[in-house]
């Protein structure tokens, strides 16, 4: 197997396909990436920009140019040593418009389609009206009025003479059983006029045949209470597909492993696996079917495949042992590097500071459960239904619990779901009857048997029959973790939006340098080839943005302070509004602080005139990332139902902050405070990118962020990339040193990058086999630096990067820090071999042992290197 070494995500769609790709490929290669990592490739909805809305498992997306671009960009790969990972969506497929041929024919033919197993449809589910059918809630308006107003349309198609219903971009196939009495004998032009929604005789036959279908159609509303199939999380137009079957399972992956046969793929990263019924058999059945393929690849084609998993980790969670993959895409790593970069003894501080902005804020665990209630009540209400539904047909087949009726055993089920801590459990019950413990202190007497009953049924010693049950359960635990926690509670939760991203948990503030070492090494032993990555597709806020904002943590006196200015100054501004629940001020002061927060994390900081950085691009991204988290949070608005007014008045208030009229102090006033944190927050920057680059695992670069990443959550983050700016900078060949006092462009990132993955891939055993040594710092200012050793047949890398930033100082002129801070700071490591050392950072730079260990070379400079001895 050829070693991943080191990857970079691309985005890819229409207007950046695989064509676009094959210039960079130089470039990525002179970085020292190994694999490319891509996207979904196969066929997607027109226009998608992200590629998980599959309509086609059998072909490469033409809008991405086809099997023939993949084959072009692969020749270049090659060319230069490098293989591709793919992103694979096994979980679900778009449904809802038109295209995808598997939905449209079980629309068409019901259970009876030869297609009826792929998707994870209820066809016996407990409203009458839905059995046997398919609900389709894709309708603008309730059904009546999009009757009566003509939006229902039936339409023949003369090219493969099918009949269908039409409702704007959606099409709903009609049974071809029932043709000949659709048709009476007459001209297909007769029997649609027949129907025309222009008259009521049209209208009431239109009704009559859908009435006839294998599907209901329905407002969009209807869906959170009555939707019968299993969807990406909330999102009607993903449904969820059966892959544990295992002709399911063929048909998704065919495709996928003809390209690893083929020699076009080196290995998969698999989608949300926590969405799938049976994670361990699925990553089970790919692997082996990868292998299997093995034997068909080219001979100059390395034969081995890198799985990655999509999976969001708990605090105390770990994957489990026996999935045959290389481990985690990464979000573990992205909690570990940021919490060592904040500093605890802010926590009571932003504490205060959020009861003041939120009028007596609770915890995040609170916040959590409290939107874990809201969104079973909202839009995972159909799945909640789905769920009782199932185990109230278990209890009526069981005498001891018969008499549980629906109702009782919801009211259990939800205290269950509520505390429930992680996405979801596979074989070990140890979770569940830890929650199941923590529940039954606050039940009735009456609701304890209730409770016992459950956990028998949803744990690995379940009954025979309860497996439907058990799957409809995890098929709950995990969208219900991803829309109460990563979809709402990150958007009401503003202590210290640094702490709010995916992978991380809020409830804790910061961590400790034992903690580091203590997880690098678990990895290490464990799961050595797992992705590490500080910036995906997916995160709320640029890696870049959130190493400045840890630096509040160091700063909470001085930030609480400047917000009480601000938002005195700032009053003004704020509109009483009328709104649906009642009069209130817009925005309420949490938006606002999670507004100012923002600001601080993604404003262009600079030394050139405010009119030439406060642009109306950046106006534009700020704008729609606020209406974005003004409805995920869900409290004043949201995406189902929209309060104007609120939204109006905060875009406002926005405007009117960012306004550079001279009587507007604020965008100077913040201007100011970011200048003094910046230099602080771009050298947490540099040493989690040193961190990403230097630890066990493989490093997962994101597109673009070579350069400094201060983007807004999705689509700020899938921005088109300026390669021309970075490859002109790498071509340049500047070192960290030179480029330090320039370090505002973020080419200096992109030199600490490239100079530790050259390094990394001209000795890659050192990476992947070498040991991991915590090394202990004593001294003043231990608590500043993180220091460890890789190790590895008369190598050693001995790497030290800074950590809490704002209390070393850094000159904005070159992030340089006072020599007199490192006095009697050292190294604690008498292993540490005797032989010159020199800097992977600060070509020329060449070190004894003495000052090595005495830490001589961050005197005067960035507290940041990496130094290398061989015997």
């Amino acid at each position: 197997m050829t070693a991943v070494r080191a990857t970079v995500r691309l985005q890819f769609h229409a207007g950046f396909t695989l064509d676009d790709a094959i210039p960079l490929v130089e470039y990525f290669a002179g970085l020292g990436i190994s694999h490319l990592y891509a996207s979904p490739l196969l066929t997607a909805r027109p226009g998608s920009t992200h590629g998980y809305d599959t309509l086609d498992y059998n072909h490469v997306n033409p809008e991405l140019g086809g099997r023939e671009a993949l084959v072009r960009l692969v020749a270049r790969l090659r060319a230069h040593g490098m293989g591709l990972i793919v992103d694979i969506v096994p979980n679900h497929m778009a449904v809802g418009g038109s295209g995808n041929a598997w939905w449209e024919d079980v629309l068409a033919w019901g259970r009876a389609s030869r297609y009826a197993a792929m998707f994870d449809i209820d066809w016996a589910p407990a409203d009458d009206s839905l059995r046997g059918r398919v609900l389709l809630p894709f309708l603008a308006n309730p059904y009546g009025d999009c009757l009566e107003k003509g939006e229902l349309e039936l339409r023949y198609d003369a090219t493969d003479g099918s009949f269908a219903c039409w409702h704007y971009e959606h099409r709903f196939p009609i049974c071809p059983d029932h043709y000949a009495d659709l048709l009476a004998g007459e001209s297909v032009a007769r029997a649609l006029a027949r129907m025309a929604p222009d008259h009521p005789e049209g209208r009431a036959s239109l009704h009559a045949l859908l009435e006839r279908q294998h599907y209901r159609l329905a407002w969009w509303r209807t869906a959170s209470d009555l939707v019968n199939w299993r969807r990406f999380f909330d999102i009607t137009g993903l449904a969820g597909l059966r892959i544990e079957d295992p002709h399911v399972f063929d048909a998704v992956h065919r495709t996928v492993i003809d390209l690893y046969a083929d020699g076009l793929i080196d290995g998969v990263r698999i989608d949300h696996i926590d969405g799938l019924t049976a994670p361990r058999a699925y990553t089970t059945r790919l692997h082996r079917a990868l292998c299997h393929a093995a034997a068909r690849r080219p001979p100059d084609v390395p034969p081995g495949a890198h799985l990655y998993v999509e999976k969001i980790l708990a605090a105390e969670e770990t994957l489990p042992a026996d999935w045959p993959v290389d481990g985690t895409t990464g979000y573990d790593f992205l909690e570990q590097a940021n919490l060592v970069l904040h500093d605890q003894r802010g926590a009571d501080v932003l504490d205060d500071l959020w009861v003041w902005g939120a009028g007596g804020a609770t915890s995040f665990r609170e916040q959590e459960q409290a939107a874990r209630q809201d969104v079973l009540d909202g839009t995972l209400a159909a799945d909640l239904a789905r769920l009782v539904h199932a185990l109230a047909h278990l209890a009526r087949r069981d005498p001891s619990a018969r008499d549980f009726t629906p109702a009782a055993l919801e009211r259990v089920l939800r205290r269950i779901l509520i505390q429930f801590p992680v996405y979801r459990i596979y074989e070990d019950d140890t979770v569940l009857r830890t929650v199941c413990q923590a529940v039954r202190g606050g039940l009735t007497p009456a609701q304890q048997p209730v409770l016992d009953w459950l956990e028998r049924q949803l744990g690995s010693d379940a009954p025979p029959g309860a497996a439907g049950a058990i799957a409809c359960f995890a098929h709950l635990t995990a969208p219900l973790a991803a829309k109460a926690v990563e979809d709402t509670g990150f958007y009401r939760y503003g202590r210290l939006l640094s702490r709010n991203d995916v992978g991380t948990h809020p409830g804790q503030f910061g961590g400790t340098v034992a903690a580091f070492h203590a997880a690098n090494s678990v990895r290490r032993r464990d799961w050595p080839r797992a992705m590490l990555a500080t910036a995906t597709h997916d995160h709320k806020r640029g890696e870049d943005a959130r190493a400045r904002l840890a630096v509040l943590s160091e700063l909470a006196q001085k930030w609480a302070r400047s917000v009480a200015r601000w938002s005195e100054a700032n009053a003004p501004l704020r509109r009483r509004i009328a709104t649906r629940s009642g009069p209130c001020l817009a925005p309420d002061r949490a938006d606002e602080l999670i507004l100012y927060q923002t600001l601080l994390g993604a404003w262009p900081a600079g030394e050139g005139p405010l009119e030439h950085r406060i642009t109306p691009d950046f106006r534009d991204r700020v704008a729609a990332w606020q209406v974005k988290a003004l409805r995920e949070a869900k409290r004043q608005t949201s995406w189902i139902d929209p309060e104007p007014a609120y939204e109006e008045a905060c875009a406002a208030f926005l405007d009117g902050l960012l306004s550079l009229h001279a009587e507007n102090r604020f965008p100077r006033m913040l201007d100011a405070f970011v200048s003094q944190v910046a230099p602080a927050g771009a050298l947490n920057g540099l040493a989690q990118t040193l961190l990403r680059v230097t630890s066990p695992g493989v490093p997962d670069l994101y597109q673009g962020c070579e350069f400094w990443d201060f983007s807004l959550v999705d689509p700020d983050n899938r921005r088109p990339v300026d390669y021309a700016s970075r490859i002109a900078a790498h071509d340049a060949g500047a070192d960290v040193g030179s480029l330090l006092p320039h370090w505002r462009d973020g080419r200096v990132k992109q030199a600490l990058i490239a100079a530790v993955l050259r390094f990394r891939a001209a000795q890659p055993d050192l990476f992947a086999e070498g040991t991991y040594q915590p090394i202990r710092v004593t001294g003043t200012r231990r608590q500043h630096l993180v220091a460890f050793a890789r190790i590895m047949a008369g190598t050693t890398m001995l790497v030290v990067a800074p950590r809490l930033s704002a209390a070393l100082m850094p000159d904005p002129a070159d992030l340089s820090c006072p020599s007199l801070l490192w006095r009697g700071t050292a190294l604690d490591w008498d292993e540490a071999p005797a032989l010159a050392w020199r800097s992977l950072l600060y070509p020329g730079r060449v070190l004894d042992r003495v000052a090595v260990l005495d830490l001589a070379m961050l005197a005067g400079g960035a507290p940041l290197d990496v130094l290398v001895s061989t015997s």
